[in-house]
């Protein structure tokens, strides 16, 4: 029931803007993929074990957003973009593992 609630969500969400802009691409998702891995370990869940919260994704997400508006209204390079995403999924990556490690 998850993976169809899922793509049940995920066909809508990617109709919406089908539907405003009356076209559509096959490529219209492409590069949104580091976007969701940076939300969802910024929002705490491990990538050892997978143990996180849908609040803390949720909040990932929303810093992600707030990220990624930032850089586009600062008119900083797509390249550079997406090199700020990975030093910042490093960075989340880096804070996970030394949470985890016992003293």
């Amino acid at each position: 029931m998850v993976y169809v609630f899922a793509g049940v969500t995920s066909a809508v969400s990617r109709g919406h803007p089908h539907l405003r802009l009356n076209s559509a691409e096959p490529v219209a998702g492409l590069g949104y993929e580091l976007d969701v891995i940076a939300a969802v370990v910024i929002g705490g869940t491990s990538l050892n074990g997978g143990r996180g919260s849908v609040w803390g994704t949720l909040v990932g997400a929303l810093l992600i957003a707030v990220i990624n508006n930032g850089m586009v209204l600062l008119g900083i390079s797509p390249y550079f973009q997406q090199l700020v995403k990975g030093l910042i999924i490093l960075g989340a990556v880096l804070l996970d593992r030394l949470r985890e490690e016992p003293a």
